[in-house]
């Protein structure tokens, strides 16, 4: 770790710099994975949910960013390239050969999910080690996420 006048503890912050870099795999893989869907979708919903997909993606590039810039405050490395993102995502794989609107809702609604549960982890384990700021960057994500799971439910909620 690079030097930083950050009064967290060394320890505390390369804990820190380690549940971010993970939620950073992950938030990335998420991000390629709306790209995905928005790049293929089909249907009758399709300019709907292309764009849907689209803002999607964009605000998780966002929080990768602001995962990534907490990490280099902290003297850390911020590690998201494809190679280290494929090896560390703890993302569900998402399926390459779907169309069809429904069928992309669903699988980006259980990645969705799956991140904003491991990211209300990062909240509590951050308060735990005594550092209220990186906690709330995971709230800010947190919120983030299960508004984007929302308007995606809401589409899957209603074909029902």
């Amino acid at each position: 770790m690079h030097e930083t006048k950050i009064d967290l503890p060394n320890k505390t912050r390369g804990q820190v710099i380690a549940l971010l870099n993970a939620r950073l795999a992950d938030s990335i893989d998420l991000t390629l994975q709306a790209k995905q869907a928005h790049w293929n979708v089909k249907g009758p919903s399709f300019i709907a949910l292309h764009e849907l997909f689209d803002r999607i993606a964009g605000e998780l590039a966002d929080h990768a960013d602001l995962l990534a810039e907490r990490i280099a405050a902290f003297g850390g490395t911020a590690e998201g390239t494809i190679a280290v993102v494929a090896k560390r995502s703890a993302m569900p794989a998402f399926p390459l050969a779907i169309a069809d609107g429904r069928r992309h809702l669903d699988a980006l609604s259980k990645s969705i999910a799956a991140l904003a549960k491991t990211t209300r982890a990062a909240i509590d384990h951050c308060a735990k080690l005594g550092d209220a700021g990186s906690a709330d960057l995971f709230t800010e994500i947190s919120r983030a996420l299960d508004k984007n799971l929302w308007l995606i439910e809401a589409h899957l909620q209603a074909e029902r």
